[in-house]
């Protein structure tokens, strides 16, 4: 079976990279700028702002799985219209497309998130994001798209990174009022490799067990990491960034078709680093 991962470069990808090549799947992976050294896979280089590359690479290789964990916040190209490209290349060759998606589609108005509700983004990211959702289940309907929320790994995280760099003794604050359901990296990879590799279409929710706030997840990541959490200074994000302050997915119904445990960040940041 020939594995796809867009984006292999990735936090995200990384580990998909690492749990596929591990799994025996002959993968490929793409990059931007430079390849994972330490993933046993075949490294492409793929420019997602060019539209035809995207299906080039399909078209060539015609891999029978195809995920997608690229993305970039400030490149609408990238971030809305590349995926829609990947999944008409991917319907066309018969492909099974797994789309990595986000939490940042919700305004945050109704709290908690369950599949049946509707994207109401208020950032130009998560404006990005809902298109592509949009655009990829339609001219793929037996595509996944798979959302996520914040994603927590052993330390190389950008929530993680800038926890050390708080704790240190950098100015700046975690926010209370900013409260998502993070996600262990290696959860989310094993979930959407299984979501990848089973007959499910349409929209699933990957995210943690637990809604955390920011600052909150910070002092567990710093306990974790034999950290002084008290240097970890409190804050409110309400006036002072766009996007949704409280947005939680429920995850339930996806958890029942997983033998993956989607574990809380209070769960997995209890294990050392």
């Amino acid at each position: 079976m020939t594995l796809l991962i867009v984006g292999g470069s990735g936090f995200l990808g990384a580990e998909l990279v690492r749990q596929a090549t591990a799994a025996g799947h002959a993968t490929v992976a793409t990059y931007a700028t430079k390849p994972v050294e330490a993933a046993q896979a075949t490294w492409r280089a793929l420019d997602l702002t060019k539209a035809a590359y995207a299906d080039e690479v399909v078209t060539e290789l015609r891999p029978r799985l195809i995920i997608n964990a690229a993305s970039n916040r400030d490149d609408w190209t990238v971030t809305a219209q590349a995926p829609i490209r990947l999944a008409m290349a991917a319907a066309q060759h018969r492909s099974r497309l797994v789309h990595v998606s986000s939490d940042a589609i919700f305004s945050g108005a109704r709290t908690h998130y369950d599949l049946s509700c509707q994207p109401d983004p208020v950032t130009s990211y998560g404006a990005a994001k809902a298109a592509a959702e949009t655009g990829v289940l339609t001219v793929h309907p037996e595509a996944v798209v798979a959302r996520t929320s914040l994603i927590i790994g052993k330390g190389s995280s950008v929530h993680e990174r800038l926890v050390h760099q708080l704790a240190a003794g950098s100015p700046g604050a975690l926010y209370t009022d900013d409260i998502r359901c993070p996600v262990a990296v290696e959860d989310l990879a094993a979930g959407i490799l299984e979501l990848a590799e089973s007959d499910a279409s349409g929209i699933h929710h990957l995210a943690g067990a637990d809604a955390v706030s920011r600052h909150e997840l910070g002092v567990l990541i710093a306990r974790r990491d034999g950290l002084d959490a008290t240097g970890i200074s409190a804050g409110l994000r309400a006036g002072s960034l766009p996007g949704g302050l409280d947005v939680r997915l429920d995850s339930r119904t996806t958890q029942q078709k997983l033998r993956t445990t989607l574990r809380g960040a209070r769960e997995f940041c209890a294990e050392p680093a």
